[in-house]
């Protein structure tokens, strides 16, 4: 088990998720049920996956999850793209979020690395 308030990675995807619900604010109301959710979803998603992973008994439970909120960062990011093709925000208002999904997918894929390295130790 590992202490959650020690990942820095849970503490910027949380921050992430608050930014995109600032960002979501700004989209059409016609997207309520659509990019809205999905979009807070997919963000709420990295944080949440990531600290299930640090509460599970096995560190390839515990990687396991990671890949999760990875793959929601992904999602999350084609999000903001779609977000940008249709003009709902310019690219210099995602480029932040943007920039903080990449930061968080180093993040991951380097804790990633330390478990798995230490768990062959």
């Amino acid at each position: 088990m590992h202490k959650l308030s020690d990942l820095q990675v849970w503490v910027k995807a949380r921050i992430l998720a608050k930014k995109t619900y600032l960002l979501t604010n700004k989209l059409p109301d016609t997207e309520r049920f659509g990019l809205i959710t999905q979009m807070r979803r997919a963000s709420v998603s990295i944080a949440s996956n990531i600290a299930e992973g640090c509460g599970r008994n096995s560190d390839k439970e515990f990687i396991q999850f990671l890949a999760i909120a990875n793959g929601s960062s992904y999602e999350l990011k084609t999000q903001i793209f779609i977000c940008i093709d249709l003009e709902f925000v310019d690219e210099k208002e995602a480029s932040e979020i943007i920039n903080n999904l990449e930061e968080i997918e180093k993040m991951i894929f380097g804790l990633q690395q330390s478990i798995q390295k230490r768990s062959t130790l």
